[in-house]
């Protein structure tokens, strides 16, 4: 087999140096997504018939749509329609962000009315304000039912960040490009790169099962 993977070991530095760019985004993505999210599930389950389509409809058009479509659309459809530039970093923030908000609303939806209804009646009952009902008991309680439901989609998002290579941002996946690229040795870079990955996402579902320990031991 043509194999050599000594040659990639001058690009090595280079090449770990991408787990920090690629995480950079994928944070920043993550809590975007985790607050859009949270405001969408809340107008799903309000009494606001408006907010509640908007809502669905947002929801309906990010999850029937290829998130490689959405990211083209922002990094090189916005600039043609406002004249603006858009960074590889932001337009991958704002496509992996309003993406995943998509999804995480129906994940905080489901477990807020997974939650006792009688939590919420007996909080009524002692004229509880409906923004204190869902700040102090309901969303505590429904963050332990979605916990794994939620770093399964932070889990994803961080497998997915790699198509930003296509728009040039330097993470992971484009350096092993360059890389395999420069050496025409695309299998070591990219197997390289590919177990990289796979420690950031071991990595994080350690930290998911540590956090659902800890949640079940507060019980």
């Amino acid at each position: 087999m043509n194999l050599d993977f000594s040659q990639i070991v001058p690009y090595i530095p280079f090449m770990i140096e991408g787990i920090w760019v690629t995480l950079q985004f994928v944070i920043v993505s993550i809590l975007v997504g985790f607050i859009l999210g949270t405001v969408f599930a809340l107008f799903k389950i309000g009494k606001i018939k408006p907010l509640k389509w908007v809502a669905d409809a947002y929801t309906s058009i990010f999850r029937g749509t290829p998130l490689i479509l959405q990211l083209m659309i922002i990094y090189f459809g916005l600039p043609q329609l406002f004249g603006y530039d858009i960074s590889p970093f932001l337009s991958a923030v704002l496509a992996f962000g309003l993406n995943s908000a998509a999804y995480v609303s129906e994940i905080i939806r489901a477990g807020i009315e997974a939650v006792d209804i009688g939590q919420t009646e007996a909080s009524m009952a002692l004229g509880v304000s409906y923004r204190k009902r869902m700040i102090d008991i309901i969303l505590p309680q429904a963050l332990k039912n979605i916990l794994p439901a939620l770093m399964n989609e932070f889990i994803t998002l961080t497998k997915e960040s790699a198509i930003v290579s296509t728009i040039g941002y330097l993470d992971l996946m484009r350096r092993a490009q360059v890389v395999g690229a420069d050496l025409f040795r695309n299998f070591e870079a990219y197997l390289f790169v590919g177990l990289l990955y796979y420690l950031m996402v071991m990595t994080l579902t350690i930290i998911g099962k540590r956090l659902e320990r800890r949640l079940k031991r507060s019980d």
